[in-house]
C-alpha cells in the first residue's frame, strides 16, 4: 500500500512542482508583472496579482525539468518499479501536460473565485487544494490515463499533501497565509 502511495506521489511530481515553484518564485522577486496585466473583467481583476508571468513560465518549466531527471532515473531499477509509465518511452509532452496542467487548473480556479469575489490568498476549501490536481490530471489523460486506484490516490492523497506543504512553507515564511 505505502509502495503504491509513493507510485502515485511520483507520476504527479512534475505537477506538484509546477504547483510549488510559483510562490517560490514570487518571493525571489522574479518576473512578478501579473500574468492578467491587470486587466479586469466586469471591473473585476481576470486572475489577480497573486498569479504572475514568472510563476506562470517557471512552475511549468520547472514541471519539465523534474520530468526529465524522472526519464534519466529510469535506467534505475529502482525507479522503473517505482514508475506507472516507461519513462523510456513517454515524450516530454506528459511532463508539459502534467506542469501545464496543475498551473492551468490553478489559473481557472482564480478566475472563478474573482468572478465569485473571493479575494486573493483567501481561503477557498477544497478548491485551494485540487485545482491543480484536476488540472494537471485532466491534461495528462491526453497521453496517458493512469489506473482508476492511481487517480483516486492522487486526488485523496493531494489536499493533504498541499496542507502540509502550506505548513511548512509559513512556517519558514515562504507563505503569508498558512493555506
Amino acid at each position: 500500500m505505502v509502495y503504491f502511495i509513493l507510485q502515485a506521489i511520483y507520476y504527479f511530481l512534475p505537477a506538484y512542482f509546477a504547483n510549488m515553484i510559483p510562490v517560490i518564485i514570487s518571493k525571489l522577486g522574479i518576473l512578478t508583472k501579473p500574468i492578467d496585466f491587470n486587466k479586469k473583467i466586469n471591473n473585476k481583476p481576470i486572475f489577480g496579482t497573486h498569479k504572475t508571468i514568472g510563476g506562470t513560465i517557471l512552475g511549468i518549466i520547472f514541471g519539465i525539468i523534474l520530468f526529465y531527471i524522472q526519464t534519466l532515473l529510469y535506467d534505475n531499477l529502482f525507479f522503473q518499479n517505482l514508475s506507472i509509465v516507461n519513462y523510456s518511452q513517454q515524450t516530454f509532452l506528459l511532463g508539459f501536460l502534467l506542469s501545464f496542467g496543475a498551473i492551468f487548473g490553478d489559473l481557472v480556479k482564480s478566475f472563478i473565485k474573482r468572478r465569485i469575489e473571493i479575494n486573493e490568498g483567501s481561503k477557498w476549501s477544497p478548491f485551494d487544494q485540487l485545482d491543480y490536481v484536476i488540472g494537471g490530471l485532466l491534461l495528462s489523460f491526453l497521453v496517458v490515463i493512469p489506473s482508476i486506484e492511481i487517480i483516486l490516490t492522487i486526488l485523496i492523497l493531494s489536499p493533504f499533501l498541499t496542507y502540509l506543504v502550506n505548513i511548512i512553507s509559513y512556517s519558514l515564511k515562504i507563505k503569508s497565509v498558512r493555506w
